[in-house]
């Protein structure tokens, strides 16, 4: 199978908060849309294994801040990549409280939902969500999914309903494609840097790990 065409497919970049008790929890999720206008109403996709879920079902609202193209990549390394269950992701972004749930405020904007109904998988639970509150807060262009793959040349988290592992992604891709590319992959968030050689002191734009834990992709 071409498991690269799955990021071929229109995704956006998002972080789905909620609350343990009084403390804000978050994860990056890229599936959320819109289902219906009047009332409005809103799905997100997330992981039986990020925390965040768990948050959600106890609350039983979340809220989604969208991301903006000149995003700071450490949001995503910090939301996409460790566990709201142990480490505290807002000590070093920005936000505010709306309807009780922490919203990002270095975003395009928000919406905070109250979970109507929800769908179990064998991997993710989809929320839908009615919409309680909204606001925008930049002219930004959104981050797309194919923007992080293409420019932020990010990765996707495993708990990513589009997760594709490493060692797969560009096995498909044409001979033409991947002509004269030397790419290095960071083995914990899968950041790919492209060039002729890791620079001194090299740490990966997104989780922050050093150039040792890059390896080449031949």
């Amino acid at each position: 199978m071409a498991l690269s065409v799955i990021q071929k497919l229109s995704y956006g970049m998002y972080v789905v908060t909620s609350l343990d008790g009084k403390s804000p929890k978050g994860c990056i999720a890229n599936c959320a849309v819109q289902i219906t206008s009047e009332p409005a109403t809103f799905a997100v996709s997330v992981n039986h294994n990020n925390y965040t879920n768990k948050c959600i079902k106890k609350t039983g609202k979340f809220a989604i801040s969208v991301l903006a193209e000149d995003c700071d990549p450490t949001v995503i390394g910090t939301f996409g990549f460790k566990s709201s269950e142990t480490v505290d992701k807002f000590k070093a972004v920005n936000y505010k409280t709306v309807e009780g749930l922490p919203v990002l405020t270095d975003s395009c904007g928000y919406l905070v939902c109250e979970v109507v109904d929800s769908m179990e998988t064998s991997t993710h639970t989809v929320f839908l969500g009615k919409l309680i509150a909204s606001e925008t807060f930049a002219s930004a262009d959104p981050m797309t999914y194919s923007y992080y793959h293409r420019v932020v040349k990010g990765a996707s988290p495993k708990n990513a309903p589009t997760y594709v592992p490493p060692e797969q992604l560009g096995k498909d891709e044409p001979a033409e494609q991947k002509k004269g590319k030397r790419k290095y992959v960071c083995a914990i968030c899968g950041y790919e840097y492209e060039g002729d050689e890791l620079p001194e002191g090299f740490e990966c734009p997104i989780c922050g790990v050093g150039a040792e834990m890059f390896s080449e992709v031949k």
